[in-house]
């Protein structure tokens, strides 16, 4: 098994932009920006959750929402705003279905999703 990961520009509310280099976690709900990038783009939380790690401990985290540009598109998303010893930022299954993303783990590459509705 092996990792993928994925570029990407983060925007915050007045403009200011960062490059943000994403791991893939088709495993992580949402999206996470370590501090150090999310304080610089200017993020300001404007709700908490409570998130399950792998080892099944309970974390708290404030979130906030940003826009983010991917090579396949570019979309606003709500974000994790980590903490210290959050370093990794890493690309979440929200951020991903709403950008009409998948992660194909065989090509360790990001690909559109066909999308369904039923109406």
């Amino acid at each position: 098994m092996g990792f993928t990961h994925i570029e990407g520009r983060a925007q915050g509310p007045d403009g200011r932009e960062a490059t943000v280099n994403f791991l893939v976690d088709s495993g992580s709900g949402y999206t996470l920006l370590p501090y150090p990038v999310w304080q610089s783009l200017g993020l300001a939380a404007t709700r908490e959750g409570k998130f399950t790690l792998a080892d099944g401990t309970v974390v708290t985290r404030n979130m906030s929402s940003y826009r983010l540009a991917l090579p396949k598109g570019v979309e606003y998303s709500p974000v994790i705003l980590g903490e210290s010893g959050d370093y990794q930022a890493l690309l979440g299954i929200v951020t991903m279905e709403t950008m009409g993303l998948m992660s194909n783990p065989f090509r360790r590459a990001i690909c559109r999703r066909r999308l369904l509705w039923r109406g």
